[in-house]
């Protein structure tokens, strides 16, 4: 018996498809640009057609997941920030332009310097960060696939062991999607027994700092 909300969903994906053209380059949905390469990345996007469907892969390797993993525990280490007023103009300078020979108006406010207990606070969870980087964290991730539908597309969240930097590999990206959802290859037959941990990520740590010292200082991902 078939499932109504997902035959509806099906046919609002193939009414979107007709009444919404793609910006396709040979056959593919590619969002963003590869100027320069890195050793390593963390997650990507592309689409394609699969029967007359619109298929949207969201990609991210287990790093990535290690990486937001170790952002998350930083932060509960950490505990909660200093409170921030309600009011971010509360404690700002108005700055006053005249309109008139008596008159004046507020053109801009001036605001005041982070609070030296907020300083405080985000250096101490930057240190936190630096330290479980470095150390790692016990946590094991593996590679998995979600598939969803929804009214414009079928989503796959997908997380495997590959880096995708240039406009090739998010090609063969697409390539390996497809050969999972028409059933040609299995997770388990690409990836057996793979696992990413705390031994992975110290292994890629010198990695990690050529890449950030070549996007001049930026966050890994």
């Amino acid at each position: 018996m078939k499932n109504p909300n997902q035959e509806r969903l099906r046919r609002l994906m193939r009414q979107y498809h007709r009444h919404h053209p793609w910006r396709l380059e040979d056959g593919f949905f590619i969002p963003h640009l590869y100027p320069k390469t890195r050793n390593l990345s963390w997650w990507d996007d592309i689409g394609f057609i699969l029967n007359g469907r619109r298929i949207m892969v969201w990609w991210v390797h287990p790093r990535m997941e290690y990486a937001d993993a170790i952002n998350e525990l930083a932060l509960k280490e950490a505990g909660d920030p200093p409170a921030r007023s309600s009011d971010m103009l509360a404690a700002s300078e108005k700055q006053w332009k005249k309109v008139g020979r008596s008159r004046k108006k507020v053109v801009s406010y001036l605001c005041q310097p982070t609070p030296d207990t907020r300083q405080v606070y985000y250096a101490k969870l930057r240190a936190i960060e630096s330290r479980m980087e470095s150390e790692g964290i016990d946590l094991v991730v593996r590679p998995s696939i979600s598939v969803k539908r929804l009214a414009w597309c079928s989503g796959v969240e997908l997380r495997i062991p590959v880096d995708v930097r240039t406009d090739a590999e998010v090609r063969a990206l697409a390539g390996f999607a497809k050969r999972l959802l028409k059933g040609e290859t299995t997770m388990s037959h690409e990836f057996p027994a793979y696992v990413y941990g705390r031994a992975e990520w110290l292994a890629e740590a010198e990695l990690r700092k050529q890449d950030r010292n070549q996007s001049g200082g930026g966050t890994d991902p």
